[in-house]
């Protein structure tokens, strides 16, 4: 034990200890100054996890990690034990030395924001991905921002035209709305994304694209939105292989545009492809520092983030702008019961559940009618309007019951009433679900179009 102890890697360590104890006996004895930055050390790096010792930083601070060759590293604080301090980077972690130096900053994450956002690709850090120049925002304001006042909004009167014919005639939206886009992989929920990035009427648009592929960024922003949608559009792009800190940043940087637009008094866009990305950001992150799993391997910090982040957008003080939110939710292995499924149907007003039969069967977008609500739409449609969605739901509901028996020829014309209307509009009915996805269809020709359809014969008394 001796001859360990008087070994010199073991003497340094010690003596670094020690004076690392001092410096912090002697901080906890005196008051620091305010503009002080008292650094510390990194101790250990596990995954993307960072622990640091002998500094002092709040939850979200920032933080600078020395690198190799002079270079530094951001990261936040996302946790704390006892003296350890939990940080998470925003890139990567090549060049980080033991014992780096980590410096905390007086500095909190703000979004630069202003019209010269305005058709623009901006990653999570606010960094500019199109190659067009440095950004020249007007004003700056905070990445986590106070909720409103749920007194203080207006309420939702008003519809909102998405283009997308069966949204209009069956699922209303209004503005200031947030629904969900609900589907199991490869489905269709980016295809109808953009459908309504392009068709929608709104004076801005904010996409947020969060944990998604790589390869799908340019297609969203060539294809989806093309020249005329971009330059009324913010795009904020964090794939996949950005770190989980920054996908968390990219929700919130697109919300917190999204919010500086509405107090402009504007009527905003706002969709985010993918709310599941946004939580599985928060599950790394807390699993990483030690939170233990609650539902499915997802710890509570996710159930709580998730209403934090939605109940931002929405409508704001009276006379002001709106956010009209679609966030796209992935039902793993197409289960309707996964928990963040669950939780996000439940914290939405309204949800738009894409089946995969009928994407199997040509049917586009495959919006499913019988699993499908708007809550705001009682209040934002006409009576005659709400009564043919209803009609068509009997129908099509009807026709669904009895699918098997018509597809194997045991239905007998003459027994039902109501299912012999519904096979005879079977054919109108899938051709009105149908949508080319370069064609957009207002809000007045959906509702005539469904009235159409559902007057087509007369009603069966039930």
């Amino acid at each position: 034990m001796a001859t360990l102890a008087n070994h010199p890697a073991v003497r340094l360590a010690a003596e670094r200890h020690a004076r690392l104890a001092r410096r912090l006996a002697a901080l906890r004895t005196q008051a620091p100054a305010p503009d002080l930055v008292v650094e510390g050390q990194l101790t250990r790096v596990a995954g993307m996890t960072l622990e640091a010792v002998g500094c002092e930083a709040a939850l979200g601070a920032r933080c600078l990690i020395e690198g190799q060759g002079g270079g530094s590293i951001d990261a936040e604080v996302v946790g704390f034990a006892g003296d350890r301090l939990f940080l998470m980077p925003t890139g990567h972690l090549g060049g980080i030395m033991p014992n780096a130096r980590v410096a905390p900053t007086q500095s909190v994450a703000r979004v630069g924001v202003g019209d010269a956002l305005l058709g623009r690709v901006i990653d999570g850090a606010g960094a500019p991905l199109d190659g067009r120049g440095p950004l020249r925002c007007t004003s700056r304001q905070r990445l986590d921002v106070e909720p409103i006042n749920p007194l203080g909004r207006q309420p939702i009167h008003q519809p909102l035209d998405v283009g997308v014919r069966s949204i209009n005639a069956l699922l209303t939206a209004g503005r200031g709305q947030r629904l969900g886009l609900f589907a199991g992989s490869g489905v269709g929920k980016s295809t109808l994304l953009g459908m309504m990035t392009r068709f929608t009427r709104a004076d801005v648009i904010v996409v947020g694209l969060i944990g998604e592929r790589g390869r799908e960024v340019k297609e969203f922003v060539e294809d989806s939105l093309g020249a005329a949608g971009l330059a009324r559009s913010v795009v904020v792009a964090t794939p996949a292989d950005c770190s989980p800190l920054l996908r968390l940043h990219g929700a919130w940087r697109a919300t917190s545009i999204a919010e500086y637009f509405r107090d402009q008094g504007r009527q905003v866009l706002l969709l985010m492809d993918s709310l599941t990305r946004f939580a599985q950001a928060q599950r790394e992150i807390g699993l990483a520092i030690g939170e233990p799993p609650a539902t499915k391997g997802y710890p509570p910090s996710v159930f709580a983030r998730l209403p934090q982040l939605v109940e931002r957008a929405g409508t704001g003080a009276a006379g002001g702008g709106s956010i009209t939110a679609f966030y796209t939710v992935l039902a793993e292995g197409d289960d309707e019961n996964d928990p963040i499924v669950d939780a996000a149907r439940a914290i939405l007003d309204g949800h738009i559940m894409l089946a995969r039969p009928m994407a199997e069967a040509g049917i586009y977008p495959p919006v499913d009618p019988e699993a499908s609500v708007s809550r705001c739409m009682s209040r934002i449609s006409s009576p005659q309007h709400r009564a043919a969605a209803q009609r068509f739901r009997e129908i099509y509901s009807h026709y669904q019951r009895h699918r098997d028996l018509i597809t194997v020829g045991a239905y007998r014309p003459g027994g039902d009433p109501l299912l012999d209307r519904a096979v005879r509009l079977w054919p109108r009915i899938e051709a009105f679900l149908r949508q080319p996805t370069d064609t957009p269809v207002s809000l007045e020709e959906s509702v005539a179009q469904l009235e159409a359809l559902v007057n087509a014969e007369p009603a069966v008394a039930r």
